[in-house]
């Protein structure tokens, strides 16, 4: 008796006829790679995913030509840098311009994948799904290379509990090396852009760390044609990551954009009139080529605190008319005397501040920053409560002066606590005059 009668032109592979007629398939009922796979992913974090409908985006005619950057290097496949970090200040457009890129390599079919990290959602606020979602969409791409990727899982299926840096090579490395070695896959046109968005919103310092690390190791390092676009706030990780000086593990890979949020602040400022040419003019000729001039204008207008029109003609109001070809360094001391004073009347001038001077507090962070007081070194916080500050006190005392200070952060204090405040580098190279014109503030020594 026949066990398919009547059937014809079909086959079957791997089965075993026994003499009780139970016929059973080899494989045994264990899920497939694949669909292991599928159990393991943030769908939340893709770029068309329904749980982010109407995410932000570039409204048209807007960040053109950022947009013309990113798209060209995604495009150029020769680029010695395959790795673009974008930074910049919550509000600045980052998470907007990199919708608008996914949208665009979606069209133009070089998304390879993208992943969205959100603080508040649990599936895309650590790294738990980020490898297998990636992996996900790659393996969507090309048929051999999704099967890679399901044997892989296969073959060892509690990859999704181990380390970032093994679920990239097991899912993403392995398997795409596999297939284009094999001929199943052309790396010069298989979907090449990878997309990550908000790092800093990856839950833990020490997580995003081993992100980027992770990403150096096993994409960079090894060659692989993916161009990686990287969105974050500067926080800790990328920033020292990208540093130059000392010069981070990425600084010398990573082509670095650092996004400015300027006009996003005030609507007056969106306007294509704003600044006008007429201040631009008077701004080149009160810089007379000193770059420090234009740098600390960019700084002083950029503050968050206030608004960059409001900023800006307070800087053309304390510019007098007629340049400065005879005394190169008197509009710069001027500049840096009416920011120094206006941060001063506003700390001042807060209740909880009256009887402070802003100009005496600085300079005592200034010398504990140098460890000129006792020849120890405090930490910021400690020092705050040395010279009667409440705890953060620092932090509003040099809210205002950004542009003329920098705090530098170090992780080898407790986590988010800022020390070491200096004068910006440049101002060492100002002249004896202009050391002796400062003086009135205390600030001789330090230059």
């Amino acid at each position: 008796m026949s066990i398919f009668p009547n059937a014809q032109n079909f086959r079957v592979d791997n089965m075993h006829i026994y003499s009780s007629q139970h016929v059973q398939n080899t494989q045994d009922n264990r899920m497939d790679g694949w669909s292991m796979l599928l159990k393991n992913i943030a769908s939340n974090a893709l770029h068309d995913s329904s749980a982010r409908f109407d995410a932000p985006k570039c409204d048209e005619d807007t960040r053109v030509e950022v947009t013309k950057e990113l798209m060209d290097w995604i495009q150029d496949r020769e680029a010695p840098q395959r790795l673009l970090c974008m930074t910049g200040a919550a509000g600045a457009g980052k998470s907007a311009l990199q919708q608008t890129i996914a949208g665009k390599c979606s069209d133009s079919n070089t998304l390879g994948a993208a992943f969205f990290f959100s603080a508040g959602d649990p599936t895309r606020n650590n790294l738990t799904y980020i490898v297998p979602t990636i992996a996900c969409q790659l393996g969507l791409r090309n048929p051999a290379l999704r099967d890679a990727i399901g044997k892989a899982i296969e073959d060892d299926p509690l990859i999704f509990k181990k380390t970032v840096g093994i679920q990239m090579d097991a899912l993403i490395v392995a398997p795409f090396q596999r297939v284009c070695a094999s001929g199943g896959l052309d790396s010069n046109t298989f979907p090449h852009a990878i997309l990550i968005d908000g790092l800093d919103e990856c839950f833990g310092e020490d997580n995003q760390d081993e992100l980027l690390s992770t990403i150096k190791r096993c994409l960079l390092d090894k060659d692989l044609p993916f161009r990686i676009f990287i969105a974050s706030r500067p926080e800790w990780a990328i920033r020292t990551a990208l540093d130059s000086d000392p010069e981070g593990y990425l600084y010398r890979l990573a082509y670095h954009i650092k996004l400015s949020d300027i006009r996003s602040r005030d609507r007056r400022a969106q306007s294509l009139l704003w600044p006008t040419k007429e201040d631009i003019e008077k701004l080149v000729a009160a810089a007379s080529g000193q770059f420090i001039y234009a740098a600390t204008v960019v700084k002083y207008v950029s503050e968050r605190r206030g608004s960059p029109v409001d900023r800006l003609r307070a800087i053309i109001d304390w510019t007098p008319e007629g340049g400065q070809q005879t005394r190169p360094f008197e509009l710069l001391d001027i500049l840096y005397r009416n920011i120094l004073s206006t941060a001063k009347e506003l700390y001042e001038g807060v209740d909880t501040n009256r009887g402070r001077d802003l100009v005496l507090l600085v300079r005592a962070h200034q010398m504990n920053s140098d460890g000129r007081i006792e020849r120890v070194q405090s930490s910021t916080r400690d020092f705050d409560e040395i010279i009667g500050l409440e705890e953060g006190g620092h932090q509003v005392l040099f809210s205002d002066l950004h542009s003329l200070v920098f705090v530098r952060q170090d992780p080898a204090y407790t986590k988010n606590h800022l020390h070491e405040h200096e004068l910006a580098d440049i101002v060492k190279t100002y002249s004896d005059k202009w050391k002796e014109r400062y003086q009135d503030y205390g600030l001789k020594q330090k230059l």
